[in-house]
């Protein structure tokens, strides 16, 4: 473990190969956090409950349980920011890493300079923060995910027929229910009613999760974009929309996506 002064931000990875541990520890050391090393899935679920990290990072192929059902059981007790790393670049890796809870996928081998950008975009995230979890940093200025009570009197945000999203609480409503969203999911569906009928491109959503505005640019890989795609799915999910009869988001094939007309098809 590399010690760092109290109350600074907490990451745990979780990674059997020792070569690749020790230079994401150099990297997050970098970017200024306490880390905390674990070798196997077991120890890095007791790792997580023990010192509520911001990000925590996740092999797939680790002794014991395997990364996607050690994603699955963070996600039982904690809110952190997961990156899942591994050399699995099929997209039905990448589905399976993104449903399991991660936040992130990275292929290996990965470039550091692109692992700090995606810590970096991540800390501009909104989180719900843990109970005894280490808190973003004042400087980041984003508020955190509420948990008060949704109604149709306080909103203020974004609208689209039944949907609604509120900028400041950050909560979402669909037919005045609240429907809980990740903050990558959030984030997304902020993005597209922002555009309304302007067509929102993977790659622009890509890089918009990465705090890159439209038109800048960056390096946005093929995992990167089937992450959005799953990202997309799950919350058409929530949402109980539907990719085939769309209510509120619909695919344009080959582009990206963007919000359905205000006025439905006869």
């Amino acid at each position: 473990m590399s010690e760092r002064t109290a109350g600074s931000l907490v990451a745990v990875i979780i990674e059997d190969d020792s070569g690749v541990r020790s230079l994401l520890d150099e990297v997050f050391n970098a970017a200024g956090f306490r880390t905390v090393l674990a070798g196997s899935g077991e120890d890095g679920l007791a790792a997580v409950e023990a010192n509520g990290p911001v990000i925590t990072t996740l092999d797939i192929n680790l002794p014991g349980i395997d990364g996607f059902e050690v994603a699955r059981r963070i996600r039982r007790i904690s809110s952190t920011f997961i990156i899942m790393l591994s050399a699995l670049a099929e997209e039905t890796d990448v589905v399976l890493g993104l449903t399991s809870g991660a936040d992130e996928y990275l292929v290996k081998p990965f470039r550091p300079r692109e692992l700090r950008a995606r810590i970096e975009a991540l800390l501009r995230r909104p989180r719900e923060v843990d109970n005894g979890a280490a808190q973003l940093p004042r400087t980041a200025e984003v508020p955190l995910v509420s948990s008060a009570p949704a109604t149709v009197s306080t909103w203020r945000g974004r609208v689209h027929f039944d949907l609604s999203l509120d900028l400041d609480t950050r909560v979402v409503l669909v037919a005045q229910q609240r429907v809980d969203l990740t903050p990558t999911e959030f984030e997304l569906l902020a993005t597209l009613l922002a555009s309304k009928r302007r067509v929102c491109s993977k790659t622009e959503l890509a890089l918009g999760l990465r705090g890159i505005e439209p038109g800048g640019t960056g390096h946005v890989s093929e995992p990167d974009k089937r992450a959005i795609e799953t990202h997309i799915a799950n919350l058409r999910r929530k949402l109980g929309d539907s990719a085939a009869a769309p209510r509120y988001i619909e695919t344009v094939r080959g582009v990206g996506y963007r919000l359905t007309p205000e006025e439905p098809n006869p």
